[in-house]
């Protein structure tokens, strides 16, 4: 009896704690670790919600970034950090799924973080450069057939959302394309306008800009409906890819032993800035869908999404490159 009012003292001491710890928090500014380049689709998010979610909290969030190694380098440095809720991950599936499902990591992708909350959710865009001879997603994968190997076709890094969208993509079209993987968005979408890449299977967010200037042809959109953002461009189901819709998530993650009290105060402050009309529509003015999941939703969904990963990257025989 003795040992188990003891027990029931040292868990009343730590949830006072927790408590204490989560009404002073935050008390510096926090810093939201990005693990792609500067400029892409991962970062213009990360740097609106950082401003959003600072307003929330009454302290800065500083937005820094550490790409490179599919995501690996800024995930394992959050993972790293000590667990008071001052640095966080604005973590992906290749940070948290792919990447060490496919090399060592120096983390656990799932064990080593406290999953916080759903913060975006951006489907990729099929485009080629206008030097291309296709304007349909037909006329690509008849020239892809007829070329074997001989195109190319960038994304954001090994084992991201768009390198997993161009494996689908060959896969369901029976095409061989090169993958040239980069360290983020920004600099595979320079070189693709550039034409030393042929086609890109990147969010919608980074490439709508040079599609709408012309620099880029929108071939298909990986998302069950159109985008109300470009209304003319099919959706893969309609341009005959059907079953290679593709989209990148992100989440908002601690390392792990984060004291909870912290957790729900990020959680709720994350889901108020959601809720925000004026954000939801900047969002949506980048073709990204937003969600309101607890920290336990967003484990869980993190969770299953890496089942269904697991069988993708066994179908497509993804090997490190």
């Amino acid at each position: 009896m003795k040992l188990f009012k003891q027990s029931l003292s040292a868990a009343a001491l730590v949830l006072a704690a927790s408590g204490a710890q989560a009404q002073s928090y935050p008390a510096k500014p926090i810093v939201l670790v990005n693990p792609y380049a500067a400029g892409g689709p991962a970062d213009l998010v990360a740097r609106s919600l950082a401003k959003e979610l600072g307003t929330e909290l009454g302290q800065q969030v500083v937005v820094e970034n550490k790409a490179g190694g599919g995501a690996t380098i800024g995930a394992a440095y959050v993972a790293r950090a000590e667990a008071d809720g001052y640095t966080l991950l604005f973590g992906t599936a290749a940070a948290h799924i792919v990447t060490p499902l496919i090399q060592p990591t120096p983390y656990d992708g799932i064990k080593d973080f406290t999953f916080i909350a759903l913060a975006a959710n951006q489907p990729n865009l099929l485009v080629v450069n206008p030097s291309v001879k296709a304007n349909t997603a037909k006329e690509l994968i008849e020239l892809a057939r007829s070329n074997p190997g001989k195109l190319n076709y960038g994304s954001s890094g090994t084992g991201t959302s768009p390198h997993l969208g161009g494996e689908l993509i060959k896969q369901q079209a029976r095409i061989e394309m090169a993958h040239i993987p980069y360290g983020g968005a920004a600099p595979a979408i320079t070189d693709l306008v550039a034409g030393r890449l042929q086609v890109g299977v990147m969010n919608l967010s980074g490439e709508l800009p040079f599609v709408k200037a012309g620099k880029l042809r929108a071939l298909a959109y990986a998302s069950k409906t159109r985008s109300p953002l470009l209304p003319d461009v099919p959706t893969f189901a309609e341009a005959g890819l059907g079953g290679a819709e593709s989209a990148s998530w992100y989440t908002v993650a601690a390392p792990k032993g984060t004291p909870v009290a912290v957790v729900n105060k990020l959680n709720a402050a994350l889901n108020a800035v959601a809720r925000k009309a004026e954000y939801r529509k900047l969002m949506e003015a980048q073709g990204t869908e937003l969600a309101t999941l607890s920290p336990e939703e967003t484990t869980r969904f993190v969770v299953d999404d890496a089942q269904r990963t697991k069988d993708l990257i066994k179908s497509a025989n993804l090997k490190l490159e």
